[in-house]
């Protein structure tokens, strides 16, 4: 009896164990960039940055506002985790990104052209287990050579996000 109510139990809870596993993270919130955690490598970092993400996937949809050197820049990004590429500009930059899931980090590729120098840009978006950091390590290439950036986001907005459950 107790060896059929154990077996009952198991077909039960297999489906939901199946559909925890397949969430993924959500990013959504309003994330502020904690420069002193950051790391721009040789190139020049803003001094301040607000990112509003919007999560429903396949859409993420980044409005970011930074300040630096160059300026203020404020630009909205969207992505489609589904690997269909997108049409996107950053700081009047056309470029083109491909976004798709590894375990539960966001993997963006983004290809572009500064001075008609092409420009490849790997980011890995990682969300901390307690949904209240996002660090983004960014591998940048061209042939004008190679940098690495992480950038350090930390949840504005009271709640953590929804890191994806364990299977």
């Amino acid at each position: 009896m107790i060896r059929k109510l154990l077996s009952i139990t198991f077909l039960l809870v297999l489906p939901l164990m199946s559909v925890f596993a397949q969430q993924k993270t959500d990013y959504s919130g309003t994330w502020k960039l904690n420069v002193a955690k950051s790391d721009f490598g040789p190139l020049p970092g803003p001094t301040s940055r607000t990112d509003v993400i919007t999560h429903k996937d396949p859409s993420v949809s980044d409005q970011v506002t930074a300040d630096g050197e160059q300026g203020k820049q404020e630009y909205t990004v969207n992505y489609s985790t589904d690997g269909k590429e997108t049409a996107n500009a950053f700081g009047g930059l056309a470029a083109k990104s491909t976004a798709k899931w590894d375990a539960n980090n966001l993997v963006i590729n983004t290809k572009l052209k500064f001075n008609d120098t092409d420009v490849d840009v790997v980011a890995t978006w990682v969300l901390s287990a307690d949904g209240k950091t996002i660090t983004i390590s960014a591998h940048i290439s061209s042939s004008m050579g190679e940098a690495d950036q992480k950038l350090v986001l930390e949840k504005q907005d009271g709640a953590a996000a929804a890191p994806a459950a364990k299977p």
